[in-house]
């Protein structure tokens, strides 16, 4: 570690909350059905589709629409990929994808998770990345901050049956913040160097007499809601570890920002959309901790080295003229602390994207992505999902407070009787038997076991990791792991199903059901939730749950494996 690494992280927080805070007050102003310059397109989409913004839904109906909608798209995708071959806009002759990689592939992106079981520039035609990918990419993530918002009327409302209206939430997230962020901020990678083309692959010939095929494209467009949304789906193969994908520091600095700008921006509004900017600036500081907590530990892991090469006489002490640590399966342009501070980032988020190679981190600094995705990705989150996540933890701590105290938890004035915390409990519950469930599978089926190309704990590390980014709808992977096989794609489909709408309709419902309550007076016995006591015991709650839950897995895996580096043992 350096001063050098460790200013990069801190003008990257400076930057993020610079940004955040005027984010929030316009996202409220959008959801509060706020005029915009983009309100007479909103209006236009309304007409077309045949929405009526002021006939509301109940939870249920909500829910429904949520999952027609998605069914419908997620449908749409798969008929395209199979029958790329047919259609226009293939340059490079790409051929339809099998069955059960199509079906992975839809299912990926219309779960915000862009689990990638193939390379993007040798599969898919320009035709699927533009009107298959990048448009999911706007979808699912509408779909997300469609779920918040929802919750968010659940809480600030009073003993109202409607939640609003899944395609006006929809469509304003799309009309007002998705698109035309994602508009600037493509123009602005297509400055950087990332290409925004239709033209051919181009075939050249190396200095060593070697031919080599330059994939070419629309990268910039994809890139930038891949980014802005938290989907994480790369253009290329490696992602944005690619020179076409990320080209420069600059654009690595605005790649960690985007990712995160609207999941940020989103925890703050929430607190003026309930009428309580404290609500907001509470959640947004205790995911700060968490996440300041997480880059630090895996740039110290990083910077750290392998304890394997000391004997050999290797160099890992930073100097001018060495970068130090570890930067096996690093971009030698980034370095240990943008790769640590991309990592954290990108699985702090569900974004998924990254410049570096996860599996080559060393076992703790690879363990803090794993243990971000483990925390049910609370800490800022997908876009959307985030928030609705850490909004299920904070009913789970004020029902822990509320038996401090002996009384009935309430948060926002609004009493968590039994429906909400069995509802809570439900989602909590999701995600791990979900990752261990599926994941125990892999690990004993030999069909399962043929993905791992690792032995001993690391191994079990490759299993955990691609369950738990499938069903934290993340999308990263430790690249060692093999996924496309039919056992694969089924099983990790089901992950990336299970993880998103068996969360999203329970999380409906306690919006339905918060919302139909009183309000109840704020009395002596109030437990506040927006002080330090409130957010130390949030974070407790958040990484307890985590830590009981995966303590045992992360133990026999990247533990395990630092400690037999330690000890001078390979595996």
């Amino acid at each position: 570690m350096n001063a050098a690494g460790l200013s990069q992280i801190f003008l990257y927080g400076a930057l993020l909350l610079a940004t955040a805070i005027p984010m929030a007050f316009y996202m409220a102003h959008v959801y509060e059905g706020g005029v915009t310059p983009f309100t007479p397109l909103e209006k236009l989409l309304f007409k077309l589709c045949a929405v009526k913004p002021d006939q509301e839904q109940h939870w249920t109906l909500y829910a429904l629409a949520l999952l027609s909608f998605n069914l419908v798209t997620l449908l749409a995708l798969y008929a395209l990929l199979r029958l790329q071959a047919l259609l226009p806009f293939n340059p490079a002759g790409q051929p339809g994808m099998p069955a059960d990689l199509a079906f992975n592939t839809a299912v990926s992106f219309t779960t915000n998770t862009n689990w990638q079981n193939y390379g993007g520039e040798s599969t898919l035609s320009y035709l699927s990345q533009m009107a298959g990918l990048t448009v999911h990419n706007f979808t699912s993530a509408a779909t997300g901050l469609a779920v918040a918002v929802a919750l968010i009327r659940g809480f600030s409302r009073r003993s109202i049956k409607t939640i609003g209206n899944f395609h006006v939430d929809m469509i304003r997230s799309i009309v007002h913040l998705l698109l035309p962020l994602a508009i600037v901020y493509g123009l602005f990678l297509v400055w950087q160097g990332v290409p925004q083309n239709l033209d051919a692959y181009v075939a050249v010939q190396g200095l060593d007499g070697g031919s080599q095929t330059i994939a070419q494209g629309p990268v910039a467009s994809q890139e930038a809601i891949k980014l802005l949304g938290t989907n994480g789906g790369g253009f290329f193969n490696v992602n944005s570890a690619h020179p076409y994908e990320n080209p420069t520091p600059l654009s690595d600095l605005s790649e960690m920002w985007a990712m995160l700008v609207l999941s940020a921006g989103l925890v703050l509004a929430f607190g003026k959309l309930v009428k309580d900017f404290r609500q907001g600036r509470a959640l947004f500081i205790s995911m700060s901790v968490m996440m300041f907590i997480g880059v630090m530990v895996a740039y110290w892991a990083e910077a750290q080295g392998n304890p394997l090469f000391t004997p050999m006489g290797i160099d890992q002490v930073s100097s001018e003229a060495n970068p130090g640590g570890n930067m096996e399966g690093k971009e030698v342009r980034f370095g240990i602390s943008n790769s640590a501070l991309f990592a954290t980032a990108t699985t702090d988020t569900s974004t998924g994207a990254v410049n570096s190679n996860h599996d080559s981190f060393t076992p703790l600094g690879g363990m803090v992505p794993l243990v971000n995705m483990m925390l049910s990705e609370v800490i800022f989150g997908g876009v959307g999902a985030g928030l609705h996540g850490m909004i299920i933890f904070v009913i789970i701590t004020v029902f822990i407070a509320g038996l401090m105290v002996g009384r009935t938890p309430e948060y926002l004035g609004k009493k968590m009787e039994a429906k909400e915390i069995k509802l809570s409990v439900l989602v909590i519950l999701v995600f791990p038997l979900s990752v261990l469930g599926l994941g125990a599978l892999t690990v004993i089926l030999p069909a399962g076991l043929a993905a791992i190309t690792a032995t001993g704990p690391h191994a079990l590390t490759q299993a955990i990791y691609a369950y738990t980014s499938a069903t934290a709808n993340n999308g990263s992977a430790f690249p060692g792991f093999s996924g496309n096989s039919l056992y694969q794609n089924s099983m990790l489909s089901l992950a990336m199903l299970v993880g998103r709408f068996l969360v999203i309709i329970p999380t409906l419902a306690i919006a339905g059901s918060v919302a139909a309550k009183k309000l109840v007076p704020v009395s002596a016995g109030t437990f506040p939730t927006h002080g330090p006591l409130f957010i130390g015991l949030l974070i407790a709650v958040v990484v307890v749950v985590g830590g009981l839950t995966f303590f045992p897995v992360i133990a026999l895996g990247p533990l395990v494996e630092h400690l037999s580096l330690t000890n001078g043992a390979s595996f």
